[in-house]
């Protein structure tokens, strides 16, 4: 009678610790998504590395997200003097870079469009579109390693996404390419769930102001030459070269148009940024979305790229390239030799 009690009592010891087990992959994402679902809003303090290039590339990134659609990333690089801002109010879609106290307006459904690794709840999302999305557990964290839904971007189309396990808050993302080298890593120091906004959060010109302060208006002073470094893209096209450099003489100093010719042509211009140095910013309507370009957030029309890197402005213009190929020279400019 001793034993059968001792072995009724072995199998419902068994039955408990098979109840306390680790949950299912299921299990697991259907909480994360309930959390993503019960938000109200977060802050969320991360550094974000880039490996582009020669050399490594690191922003502090500060993401707030109100529900439903108030968003506000401000990424900067203290060593570059560098600061941008992806801000998404009632008017619409806004990239603002203070220092030169300009800002594009965008009519865009970001950042619904594409992963953003920065984002809580787009992280899920990837997770949820992923039917292939394998996990990995270890004893403090869940590991998933999905596909990416990058709109423009096709060679990074790996990411394994690190979430605690305590309280579901993301823990780091790392996008690979196709050969799974580490192209961009998102290691977050804070996360603050439910977080509470006041009425001017999200406003332009709060933001832009408040920014301003930590990076001011670039002066006169500061830019004494108008005369800057001519970079050409690293990434190549077959069937396309260049084959004319022509240099112009604007108010604001010198232009330089690069043309390539072939299969792919292009256009690429580049000139010294002039300075808006007002009371009121400067502001540019987009027809088209933000594009992270790593080193910088530009500009996607359906055949034009702008962006602003180191004080120098580019516009890259094309009948012939794919959005995608516009965005991988780009990409390519900013680690370009000097001609």
């Amino acid at each position: 009678m001793k034993k059968r009690w001792l072995y009724l009592i072995g199998m419902l010891m068994i039955l408990l610790l098979a109840g306390c087990g680790t949950k299912s992959q299921e299990e697991i994402v259907e909480s994360l998504n309930a959390k993503v679902e019960a938000l109200k809003g977060y802050k969320l303090n991360a550094k974000m590395t880039l490996t582009m290039g020669s050399e490594n590339q690191s922003y502090d990134v500060e993401i707030w997200h109100n529900k439903p659609d108030f968003y506000r990333v401000h990424m900067k690089n203290a060593e570059r003097n560098q600061s941008q801002m992806i801000l998404k109010n009632t008017e619409g879609v806004y990239v603002l870079t203070p220092a030169l106290n300009k800002s594009f307006k965008f009519q865009s459904d970001w950042p619904k469009n594409s992963s953003q690794p920065y984002l809580y709840e787009s992280l899920v999302e990837d997770i949820l579109k992923d039917s292939s999305a394998k996990l990995t557990e270890t004893e403090d964290h869940y590991v998933f390693e999905t596909k990416t839904r990058y709109q423009y971007n096709k060679m990074l189309p790996i990411q394994e996404i690190t979430f605690n396990k305590k309280d579901l808050t993301p823990v780091s993302v790392k996008v690979m390419d196709q050969d799974r080298n580490e192209m961009l890593a998102v290691e977050f120091s804070k996360a603050e769930f439910d977080s509470k906004f006041d009425e001017g959060s999200f406003d332009l010109q709060r933001n832009m102001t408040s920014a301003q302060i930590e990076v001011p208006v670039s002066t006169t002073e500061q830019n004494e030459t108008n005369d800057f470094n001519v970079l050409i893209p690293l990434a190549e096209l077959q069937g396309t070269s260049l084959v004319d450099e022509q240099e112009v003489e604007t108010d604001n100093g010198k232009r330089v148009i690069l043309t390539y010719e072939g299969e792919k042509s292009f256009t690429l211009i580049q000139e010294k940024v002039e300075v808006i140095n007002t009371a009121s910013m400067s502001s540019t309507f987009v027809n088209g979305d933000p594009v992270d370009l790593g080193f910088t957030i530009g500009a996607l029309t359906g055949n034009t790229l702008q962006w602003t890197a180191n004080g120098v402005e580019y516009m890259l213009a094309s009948n012939d390239l794919t959005q995608e190929e516009m965005v991988m020279l780009a990409q390519s400019v900013q680690a370009a030799p000097e001609k």
